[in-house]
């Protein structure tokens, strides 16, 4: 068993229930992991070759993959091979079951294989997190077919899970430790999260330059803010199980997740209410979003929010193009009411609180942050997060200013979803609305260059940000973090958002749920990583406003559907009497009417 409590896991969980990504969280900050895919088939399946690849782009580029396909005894073999320092990742055991119940591999004592499987995890030398589907919580399937499965299933999960040191359930992202031991860093039990007397270990202390990070975002107080009444406030101090603000920011973080079933019931209940049309089209994601980080089926408008507006500065080839001064103008003139973002802000009732950080290196050349300093800027982001729950704040927006942060964050997408830089970089447009191809192309160089490097480095949440994402894409993670913390939505339109949204998803997968996608404007780079948070745009107006500013420009029209959703009563016409909460779908059900005289005749 290895320092930290433990050598062996069993996810369990349903279909979607998020057990492969929490299983890849408790992986993630391993140098390198073996990826052991057990599917077999599918060829001619394109919904399921679409499955695969989506499993395929989340994983780091430092991974390797063995496929067992339809040999189910290479699995115990590869167990057997492994090496003390390595991780291996079995996703998933529906697909080892399905291959040992194939007919090409019959007869066979599949009893003796399920128990020589269990005997090889129990006996493993590397650690081995393994994915396995529950299917005992279901019908009994109808077919034998069916019913030999699930038998099957249920027999190796139970071998695995007297044989694995630790055992999860996975429940809608959320997961609950069956088995565990006492007091083990990394894994936090539901008996030590009601513990409150539990000790959390204090903060490290960091050198000179992390402590003048740590003063500059610190001191970013907002520009402006507004007033509110009283009435509007948010009582945040009711809401269930409040993550400690002192938690420790690691992988695997289990934080809490909307409301699973506010938002289709805000869908539902929108059938029935009593507005002109037939309805508000695609603004309803926006009213089912609010609904469940708001836990109510009739959610109220965001009414206070705040930008956070990341201004940091990358050394290298990642700001070829870029201004600094004019950087520190936008930076000026939001902290001063002034320019497009603290006007839209101004219109969409936000404030702005600039973040300024400390510049990071040339990703080509090195590291971009040291450790320590990733951990103060993700601190410092988790404390922003939980500053604005505590001034009443009802949303975040991620602003960006900086120079070189659309190079940074194109190396952190590319680096957690394999996705090809030079096809998702975005072009470098100067002043006169002319594209600087010369300086985009020295961009695209910075990033091959830095990939190059770190094609053997490890690619943990933090590593990458030390590596390839610098300060302000660390600060602003930590900010995804501490949002999801204080259950509080985040709206992303840029790519700092994005690349902030990929890394703390494998900090906390439960964190992506928190993050709304208002516009995808025209960046490739915001709908490719997007797309593997699962994060679809409300909107497509195809707006190139500025990170930041393209939510706050759709933030009235957000608000307005919600507070219609919110706000308005059920159609008269569904009432069953005057007054009621409307007619329920057996209330509905259509009655024949009584036939007023003789019918037709039959013949």
């Amino acid at each position: 068993m290895s320092a930290d409590g433990w050598s062996s896991v069993l996810v369990l969980g349903g279909i979607r229930s998020g057990k492969s990504a929490f299983a890849e969280a408790l992986v993630a900050s391993a140098p390198s992991v073996r990826y052991v895919a057990t599917a077999v088939g599918g060829e001619d399946d394109p919904e399921w070759r679409g499955r695969i690849e989506a499993h395929q782009r989340r994983r780091p580029q430092s991974w390797t993959t063995e496929e067992t396909g339809a040999d189910p005894a290479r699995l115990a073999t590869l167990l057997a091979e492994a090496k003390p320092d390595d991780t291996l990742l079995v996703d998933d055991l529906g697909g080892w079951v399905a291959a040992l119940l194939d007919p090409a591999n019959q007869p066979n004592d599949d009893v003796a294989t399920v128990t020589a499987l269990a005997e090889a995890v129990r006996s493993c030398a590397a650690r081995v997190v393994v994915v396995s589907p529950e299917v005992g919580l279901s019908l009994v399937p109808a077919t034998p077919v069916g019913r030999a499965f699930a038998d099957a299933l249920g027999t190796a999960n139970q071998a695995l899970a007297d044989a694995c040191d630790r055992v999860a359930f996975v429940v809608a992202g959320r997961p609950t430790w069956l088995k565990t031991g006492a007091a083990e860093p990394g894994i936090v039990t539901d008996v030590q999260a009601e513990d409150s007397t539990a000790e959390v270990p204090a903060a490290p202390q960091h050198d000179a330059m992390t402590a003048a990070m740590t003063a500059a975002v610190a001191s970013a107080t907002p520009a402006k803010p507004l007033t509110f009444g009283e009435a509007d406030r948010t009582d945040r101090a009711d809401a269930d199980a409040p993550i400690p603000r002192d938690t420790v920011i690691e992988a695997g973080m289990d934080l809490p997740l909307p409301d699973g079933d506010a938002g289709p019931d805000a869908r539902d209940r929108l059938e029935r209410v009593d507005l002109p049309g037939a309805g508000i089209g695609v603004l309803i994601e926006a009213v089912e979003f609010a609904a469940g980080t708001q836990a109510t089926a009739t959610p109220r408008p965001w009414g206070r929010v705040r930008v956070l507006l990341f201004d940091g500065r990358h050394d290298g080839g990642a700001a070829a193009g870029a201004d600094p001064q004019d950087s520190e103008r936008r930076a000026a003139e939001a902290e001063a009411g002034e320019g497009a973002l603290a006007r839209l802000a101004a219109t969409a009732d936000a404030d702005i609180a600039v973040v300024r950080v400390p510049a990071s290196g040339a990703m080509e050349d090195g590291p971009v942050l040291d450790a320590a300093t990733v951990d103060a800027a993700l601190r410092q982001g988790w404390e922003l997060a939980f500053a604005a729950a505590d001034d009443g704040r009802d949303a975040l927006i991620i602003g960006a200013c900086g120079t070189g942060t659309d190079a940074a964050a194109t190396a952190v997408v590319a680096a957690t979803t394999g996705t090809e830089p030079v096809a998702v970089l975005p072009r470098v447009l100067v002043p006169g609305g002319r594209y600087d191809d010369e300086a985009w192309m020295r961009r695209c160089a910075a990033v091959r260059d830095a990939m190059h490097r770190v094609r053997q480095e490890p690619r943990g949440a933090k590593d990458v940000l030390a590596q390839l994402g610098g300060a302000d894409l660390a600060v602003a993670t930590g900010a995804v973090l501490g949002a999801a913390a204080c259950r509080i939505p985040v709206l992303v339109d840029g790519p700092v958002g994005i690349a902030a949204g990929l890394v703390a998803r494998d900090l906390s997968s439960q964190s992506r749920h928190w993050l709304l996608l208002a516009d995808a404007g025209r960046q490739e780079l915001v709908r490719q990583g997007a797309d593997v948070l699962g994060l679809t745009p409300v909107l497509e107006l195809g707006l190139d406003l500025g990170e930041g500013a393209n939510s706050l420009a759709a933030l009235p029209l957000l608000r307005s559907a919600i507070a219609l959703a919110g706000l308005l009563p059920v159609h008269p016409a569904l009432l069953a009497t005057p007054g009621d909460g409307g007619l329920s779908d057996d209330d509905a059900e259509f009655i024949e009417p009584e036939p007023d005289g003789p019918g037709p005749a039959s013949v």
